[in-house]
């Protein structure tokens, strides 16, 4: 082999696994039968390495085997691997220099473990003990808690992390990581956009602050007493003109269409100003005798 593949090899355990039996398949201890699983062969890792989902492994036996176990696979103790030839691994959690924890008082061992799980550290939970894997860091800051620190070489199970596979140390410089992903999963919860794209129907009004200025056709029919306002600038001539104290509203210049006939008659007492356009020019309106407006001379 060369001196590139080696390199290859090292930086990478898996790249040559073809020869190998291939594990994809892990079921939880207490799944399989008990007499199957004991006569199973074993695969002893600590926690480390039960916390790795590639991972090439050499069995009790001697046989190397290839995990590729889901993402955030974290083996433990009584775990049953399957292999790709359906033969079976039973997992063990092989003995590892631990630190174990003790205090004369459940409020100092519970000060302890406050402190360990404020930085993300994995930790076995026992019946007035605590246990972590060794780190003199931590060590040194349990120790100024009061409470009792050994080593040991003994097993460990630490409690199932909230965030999955991956743990840290005490001698982690920042926690940036840990801090980027509690805020993710916060906001895949809380911080969805709520832009959904659906319509609010609401009623407009005088004081709604819309812009009505609308481009539509009014195709109805307007008689004498329909009561609208005929103050627009239509494209038909309606034979009259408004003054500036006929109290209609000219806010607005649209093109309605209309089907009417405004060829109505008019009388003294109809209530429009008949102040007419004839041939361009607006005559002069003059009251007559009796007070009542007379009628325009055309």
């Amino acid at each position: 082999m060369s001196q590139d593949s080696e390199s290859s090899a090292a930086e990478n355990p898996l790249s040559s696994t073809a020869a190998l039996r291939r594990v994809e398949k892990r079921f939880e201890a207490g799944r399989i039968a008990a007499p199957l699983a004991r006569r199973a062969p074993a695969l002893v890792l600590p926690f480390d390495a039960r916390s790795k989902s590639r991972l090439r492994a050499t069995l009790e036996t001697g046989e190397e085997v290839a995990l590729f176990l889901p993402r955030g696979t974290v083996l433990r103790g009584g775990d049953v691997l399957v292999a790709d030839d359906g033969g079976f691994i039973r997992v063990e959690a092989a003995a590892e220099t631990v630190l174990l924890v003790s205090a004369p008082t459940a409020l100092a061992l519970t000060r302890a473990a406050y402190h360990l799980g404020n930085r993300h550290t994995p930790v076995e939970v026992g019946d007035g003990y605590l246990k972590l894997e060794y780190d003199p860091v931590l060590r040194d800051m349990l120790l100024r808690l009061d409470v009792d620190v050994a080593e040991a070489l003994m097993p460990f199970e630490p409690e199932a992390g909230a965030y999955g596979g991956g743990h840290k140390h005490g001698h982690d410089a920042t926690y940036a990581e840990d801090f980027e992903l509690a805020q993710r999963v916060f906001h895949e919860h809380h911080g969805h956009d709520h832009d959904h794209g659906h319509e609010h129907g609401h009623v407009h009004g005088p004081g709604c602050g819309h812009d009505h200025s609308h481009s539509h056709d009014h195709n109805h029919v307007h008689g004498p007493g329909c009561g609208h306002d005929h103050s627009h600038a239509h494209g038909h001539d309606h034979g009259h003109v408004h003054g500036p104290d006929c109290d209609h509203d000219h806010a607005h210049s649209h093109d309605h269409d209309h089907a009417h006939d405004d060829r109505h008659e008019h009388g003294p007492d109809c209530g429009h100003d008949h102040a007419t356009v004839a041939g361009g020019e607006s005559p002069t309106v003059s009251p007559s005798d009796d007070g009542k407006p007379a009628q325009p001379s055309h």
